[in-house]
């Protein structure tokens, strides 16, 4: 087997982004409370990665995990409300603990709660991204968790491997990196195999992973099939997945500096590209733009983004991230992509400079129509 066949290398040392998260087992040391030496340990790698020039995303279980000791519980409820209140007990004990560590290394930290449903939206999804881009842009380390607390089925059925995942493809990483209580994804159980042995580097696609991993833990909702799913999911927007052993020594800066720890699940394309083909083929256009020739040869031959000032009419239903298509003066498709502004905004700022947005609409989300990134040619 070449389980790497086809797949794009990754350099950590040089990588820009990075998404980690953090499991259940770990942050609460198998459920005897919240290891808070063991947090304070990954704060301090994760500032010398900040001080290295790295933007970190920090996606962490734990909440009804710490919820549940805190309450005094041995076994994880199957009731829903019995699980919301856990992570409403929990929650804000994780993230103050977070806060006092990373305030230790002067680094200021922001509470995200997600669903998955929040990024399947794409209105929602965009609103996520700008705010995520901005807390990046001024140092903040966002610090994400799912909303146990007020939603349903996530609850149930949802895991942050696959939000961590989802993050990933939000704010563009270039690694999505797990931390687990295992040292990887093994070859066989390791708990009935003594030769198991940890699988080093493969393709995320590659369907021999999902016949080895095996199940979850009785604190988390994940394992590693969740694992592997994520990671297929990461690779969508060309995101290496690292699924590494969590209490090892420093493992988070010598995965900077490229040390091969646990497994590496590589992507099949460069990121840019991955990213631009799911979004050719998974969304659906909900009405059109069109562009003059000046717009077009900025698309077509500069590889630019698209302005208000380069549309010359619009049409449709589409809200702000909905997919349009970038039509020519003769009605020919030239690209598509995801709108950073809805039909009725469209139409009050198309021909103007972008500098004029937030005067003619009493705000700015984007100074471009449809970013360069969100945009397919065709």
């Amino acid at each position: 087997m070449h389980p790497t066949d086809g797949a794009v290398p990754h350099e950590l040392s040089t990588s820009r982004r990075w998404v980690v998260k953090i499991g259940s087992s770990l942050l609460t040391n198998n459920g005897a409370g919240i290891d808070h030496d063991r947090i304070s340990d990954w704060a301090a790698q994760i500032a010398r990665l900040r001080a290295d020039g790295l933007e970190v995303v920090l996606v962490s279980s734990g909440a009804v995990a710490a919820g549940m000791t805190e309450l005094g519980w041995q076994e994880r409820p199957h009731e829903l409300e019995l699980l919301q209140a856990a992570a409403a007990v929990g929650q804000s004990r994780l993230v103050g603990h977070y806060q006092g560590c990373f305030q230790a290394h002067d680094i200021r930290s922001a509470q995200i709660l997600l669903t998955n449903s929040d990024l399947a939206d794409r209105q929602r999804y965009l609103n996520a991204r700008s705010t995520l881009r901005a807390l990046l842009g001024l140092g903040v380390l966002p610090i994400i968790n799912e909303n146990d607390t007020v939603v349903t089925d996530e609850i149930r059925f949802g895991d942050n491997d696959t939000l961590g995942a989802l993050v990933a493809n939000l704010v563009e990483a270039d690694a999505l990196v797990i931390l687990t209580d295992q040292q990887g994804i093994f070859d066989a159980d390791p708990r009935h195999n003594p030769e198991a042995t940890v699988i080093s580097e493969a393709r995320a696609n590659d369907p021999y992973l999902l016949t080895v991993a095996s199940g979850g833990g009785a604190l988390g909702r994940g394992g590693m099939v969740t694992k592997v799913r994520a990671a297929r999911l990461a690779a969508r927007s060309g995101a290496l997945t690292l699924i590494a052993g969590g209490r090892e020594e420093q493992v988070l800066t010598r995965l900077r500096q490229d040390e091969r720890l646990g497994s590496r699940l590589l992507p099949d394309a460069e990121p840019l590209a991955a990213r631009k083909q799911w979004l050719a083929g998974q969304l659906q256009s909900k009405g059109w733009i069109r562009v003059d020739p000046g717009a077009v040869r900025a698309i077509r031959e500069q590889g630019k983004s698209l302005l208000p000032v380069g549309v010359t009419a619009t049409d449709g239903e589409f809200r702000r991230g909905d997919v349009v298509d970038c039509l020519d003066q003769d009605g020919q498709l030239v690209a598509r992509g995801l709108c950073n502004y809805s039909v009725e905004e469209t139409r009050r700022i198309l021909r103007r400079p972008s500098a004029e947005i937030e005067s003619i609409l009493g705000y700015i989300s984007e100074p471009e129509l449809v970013h360069r990134d969100n945009l397919v040619t065709v």
